[in-house]
């Protein structure tokens, strides 16, 4: 990722711990909800490796091709997964905004019209006006999710107090906070673009 350095290894921090949470969630729920925690997995370590930023570990272009097929089969199988529901086509535009954004990155040009000449003065590699639309699309998702996120008007605690405690694998609440965290990831990461 093109950008400042401490900024980027704390998006790759957030993105790696989110991706490790959600494997967490693989041990627990219906299978559904495991097929999600599978799939924000590999969107989380796949957004964490592409974050690391470019001027300690220069990215070949073996890894946009990488990054471009893993997510290419991840918008493949999430839009095969979207028949049961329409979370998946979230993840369809995630997996597709990672392809763009590993084309868009690629040494040599990739999507860029007008190629990186050494990186020093690194112009955008993307197309504004697809860029613009992702930025649009995560900025909402980011918005829907955080007013989620926040306390119903009743107030209160959601389980009975008898009730046994759910596992921090099933908390709803964290996996919605770490589709949040992807999402504000995805935004930074657009952004550089």
């Amino acid at each position: 990722m093109h950008g400042p350095v401490v900024p980027g290894w704390l998006l790759v921090a957030l993105c790696a711990a989110t991706g490790s949470y959600c494997l967490l969630r693989l041990r627990s729920g219906s299978e559904p909800a495991r097929r999600a925690a599978g799939g924000e997995a590999v969107m989380g370590f796949g957004m964490a490796a592409m974050a690391v930023p470019a001027a300690l570990a220069p990215p070949g272009p073996w890894m946009s091709a990488g990054c471009a097929v893993v997510f290419g089969g991840g918008a493949l199988r999430a839009l095969w997964l979207a028949r049961g529901g329409a979370h998946h086509l979230h993840h369809v535009v995630g997996s597709l905004a990672m392809v763009y954004m590993a084309l868009a990155m690629a040494p040599g040009g990739g999507l860029s019209q007008e190629g990186h000449a050494g990186h020093a003065g690194h112009t955008a590699g993307g197309v504004p006006l697809l860029t613009g639309a992702l930025l649009l699309y995560f900025a909402g998702y980011v918005l829907s999710a955080g007013v989620r996120l926040l306390p119903s008007a009743g107030g209160g605690t959601a389980s009975a107090a008898g009730a046994p405690p759910v596992p921090w694998g099933a908390r709803p609440e964290l996996a919605l906070a770490c589709r949040l965290s992807m999402g504000i990831a995805m935004l930074a990461m657009l952004v550089s673009v």
